[in-house]
């Protein structure tokens, strides 16, 4: 949910940079929106992560021996 907020924050600074011709404010924008793209990608990794680690557990908890 952060990144479409950083986004956003991001689209609008950007834009009022551009209207006010303040280059700190554009860049600020394009920060905030480079924010948003790594918290997305580090979010899908995660899930992958999250995905694999449930898979090796069904897997090792099935293949493994009884212990009685």
């Amino acid at each position: 949910m952060g990144e479409r907020i950083d986004e956003a924050k991001g689209r609008s600074k950007k834009a009022a940079g551009d209207l006010a011709d303040d280059e700190k404010l554009r860049r600020e924008g394009k920060v905030d929106r480079a924010t948003s793209t790594v918290k997305e990608k580090i979010g899908d990794v995660a899930d992958k992560v999250d995905d694999v680690s449930d898979k090796v557990k069904d897997k090792v908890g099935h293949d493994r021996p009884s212990r009685d």
